[in-house]
């Protein structure tokens, strides 16, 4: 199997780029909806111009529309689908359920994949969104060799896995920490990186959420997927061109060339690791340092007046920028070399095995003997990677035109399905006929810089009459400023009318039975429980079954663990389940069960509430980093009956990545809590079975909202945290008088946008 090198592109020089660099395929963002929406991006112009061009080069372009879409915005999302269209785009990446709806009925000639924002990560997830129409899934950064290549093996799915780029501390989709603390929701593509931040744990600051990058290198090969996947549609053309040339010499057998590492690591590059690619690692956090560091390149020798000594381990040359981890800051010192000596002779480059002096800048940082350097940015790097690309316009998708020509004494005709244009003038008989037709063709390939494009043309002359050049231009000009180009303009798909709206009652979800003991369980319509593999579900005695649903949570690395206690509960007779995660639908037997949504599939907007009631699905919930404004639009025109948080410990993410101190060899496993600290905020990390959730210490609470929101049921939710029975008794209390829980925090519940 011939596999797909994907590259990225944040705009059209770097997708020239990749393309020039061997990418059999190139990924890139529009105005709107891209999940790196500060990134140049395309508009219709250079998406019609690229697309064209790596179509006529045999390759392929997908469109990332891979956010969640808030409901006033569907109008917009036609707009773009339809440019979609009109461009050729081969596929679509996306998140959002609604957007899936909208292009599976209104534009089915666009394939769709599932963003690994959509948060695959295991094979149960894949089949259910195979099973609805995706035909590829961009599987989640977290994997194993051994869970891609069980997911890879599902017939007739594509799969594509990353290979190289950044890597986000939570599972893609499963990270709120940017939205719900400062207002930029990662799935909206507004990210702020928070996690890069440093926090303190225990006196210490460090970064502990600090990713470093993925590099699979030569273990690229081993991947059994579809497409291999790089990363970067922030990056620069210089850096997709050299990362693409690297993975294109890897695939072709030309194994990895170390020289292109070297070059990689100058143009951008945190430190590298390949994840958990080969196991659970722990080495793929940079907790001293964050951003781009460069190529090690020697030591500091010693500080003296004329600057620095170096011995390098590699060439550098005047203007390169250098930078220097200096304990203290959590970013190198950066700087460009203006001076070089080498046996106190200034000279403009040096070489391997040199030992030089660098002149510093007037105002630097305490260094120290024996911090490293890293050569940043290299001038030779710079000019290393020339690319050739198209004149502009030369290629475009055009509309293509059949044309006939009819040749009369007195006139011309020309004509194209509905219109018509006509020439006078008079007529002789030709000396060479062919001149004449040939003269036809020639003039109506000529299209102008317009969309259109010459697919046929017969001219029809039996007089055999020569027609001047002038003549013919006439004719094709009038002919073409009639034709209306006509594209496809989408609709949305109708939603049904809802119906039986109005207040059912309250939800309560847990984890901890016990915490509900001195509540009045007639007071609440419904008991969530959240399951995990170790759950006491004897505990599920002391509750009203007809009361209790099961909720599943959102990552499960092993749903095979799942299937006795849900073959148990489910004999049991509990029917209603909640889903948090698409693997959810593939582990239940849906057609027999009442299903909910929790709030981590998310229902930004009425086309995806539609796609769930499609799915079987009974009740949604409102996204807790969602509007008021939204919540309302979209709870007037959904069918399916709809729940508003209004209580929850939030995860601000959840992980595969550990907080703790020592190596997994040494973990006894086990829950473990820190306590961590940032700008005044106090945040508590919950460590148990190889996943790390976090969340603020203050809960989120939209007790005085819910009076203006009329939801069908209202819910508060005890899971994660340790809540006693009296305290829980106290907060219920309050809730469900619709007054707010002191020390609680809002997020953009009354913000206009997210």
């Amino acid at each position: 199997m011939k596999q797909e090198l994907l590259a990225p592109a944040g705009d059209i020089e770097a997708g020239y780029a990749a393309l020039y660099y061997g990418a059999d395929a190139v990924y890139l963002g529009l105005q709107k909806f891209s999940a790196r929406a500060t990134a140049t991006n395309f508009d219709e112009h250079n998406l019609n111009q690229f697309t064209a061009y790596a179509h006529h080069l045999g390759r392929k372009v997908y469109a990332a529309i891979n956010t969640v879409v808030q409901e006033d915005e569907l109008p917009d999302l036609l707009k773009i689908l339809d440019v979609c269209s009109k461009c050729n785009i081969d596929a679509v990446i996306l998140q959002d359920l609604g957007v899936a709806r909208v292009i599976k009925q209104s534009y089915p000639e666009l394939e769709l994949h599932a963003s690994t924002q959509m948060a695959v990560h295991n094979k149960e997830g894949a089949l259910f969104l195979q099973s609805v129409g995706f035909s590829r899934v961009v599987l989640a950064r977290e994997l194993t060799l051994p869970e891609i290549k069980e997911i890879a093996s599902i017939e007739g799915l594509e799969t594509e896995a990353f290979i190289h780029g950044a890597l986000c501390y939570s599972y893609s989709g499963l990270c709120q920490f940017s939205a719900l603390e400062i207002g930029r929701s990662a799935n909206r593509g507004k990210c702020l990186y928070p996690c890069r931040a440093c926090f303190e744990k225990n006196g210490i600051n460090k970064h502990f959420f600090s990713m470093k990058d993925m590099a699979l290198g030569i273990d690229v090969l081993k991947m059994p997927v579809t497409s291999l996947k790089i990363e970067g549609r922030k990056k620069s053309a210089l850096y997709v061109a050299a990362v693409t040339d690297y993975y294109r010499h890897i695939l072709d057998g030309k194994g990895a060339d170390y020289q292109k590492e070297e070059r990689i690591k100058q143009i951008f590059s945190r430190p590298w690791c390949k994840f958990h690619f080969n196991g659970k690692s722990k080495d793929i956090i940079d907790r001293e340092f964050v951003g781009h560091r460069g190529l090690k390149i020697g030591k500091i020798g010693r500080i003296s007046k004329q600057g620095i000594e170096i011995k390098l381990n590699h060439k550098i040359g005047r203007f390169d920028g250098l930078q220097i981890d200096v304990k203290g800051n959590e970013k190198p010192f950066g700087f460009s070399i203006q001076n070089i000596k080498l046996n106190s002779k200034n000279v403009f480059e040096a070489a391997t095995g040199d030992v030089v002096q660098i002149e510093l800048p007037k105002k630097y940082p305490n260094l120290e003997k024996g911090l490293d350097v890293y050569l940043a940015s290299s001038t030779e790097v710079k000019a290393s990677y020339p690319y050739k690309k198209p004149k502009q316009n030369e290629f475009i998708n055009g509309i293509n035109l059949d044309v006939k020509v009819e040749v009369y004494q007195d006139n011309i005709l020309a004509k194209c399905d509905n219109f018509v244009s006509s020439v006078g003038g008079s007529f002789d008989k030709a000396q060479d006929l062919s001149k004449v037709t040939l003269a036809f063709k020639q003039a109506f390939e000529k299209t102008g810089g317009t969309e259109f494009s010459l697919k046929s043309i017969s001219v029809e002359n039996s007089g055999r009459l020569f027609v001047p050049v002038s003549k013919i231009n006439e004719l094709r000009r009038d002919l073409y400023s009639k034709i209306v180009p006509c594209h496809k303009k989408g609709t949305l798909p109708t939603i049904s009318k809802k119906e039986n709206a109005g207040f059912k009652g309250w939800i309560i979800k847990t984890d901890d039975i016990k915490c509900l003991e001195q509540l009045n369980l007639a007071d609440f319509a419904e008991i969530v429980y959240l399951i995990n593999p170790k759950s006491d579900v004897s505990e599920l005695k002391k509750l009203p079954k007809n009361k209790v649903r099961i909720a599943l949570p959102e990552v499960c690395r092993k749903p095979k663990v799942f299937e006795p206690i849900i073959n148990s509960l489910i004999e049991c007779g509990y029917k209603k389940w909640e889903i948090g995660n698409y693997w959810g639908f593939s582990a239940l037997p849906t057609e027999k069960l009442d299903i909910s949504l929790s709030s981590s599939v998310y229902m930004l907007n009425s086309q995806a509430v539609e796609h769930a009631k499609e799915m079987k699905v009974k009740r949604v919930c409102f996204s807790i980093e969602d509007t008021l404004s939204n919540i309302n639009l979209l709870n007037e025109k959904i069918s399916l009956t709809s729940c508003f948080i209004v209580y929850q410990d939030a995860p601000l993410f959840i992980s595969a990545g550990c907080i703790r101190d020592y190596d997994c060899k040494n973990c006894k496993g086990g829950v473990e809590i820190a306590e961590l600290k940032k700008d005044g905020r106090i945040y508590t990390a919950i460590s148990q079975n190889c996943q790390l959730m976090m969340f603020n210490d203050k809960p989120l609470c939209f007790a005085d909202e819910a009076k203006n929101v009329k939801a069908d049921f209202y819910r508060m939710d005890f899971c994660h945290k340790k809540y006693d029975a009296f305290r829980v008794k106290q907060i219920a209390d309050k809730l469900m008088n619709f007054t707010d829980i002191n020390g609680c925090v809002k997020a953009n519940i009354n913000s206009q946008k997210i």
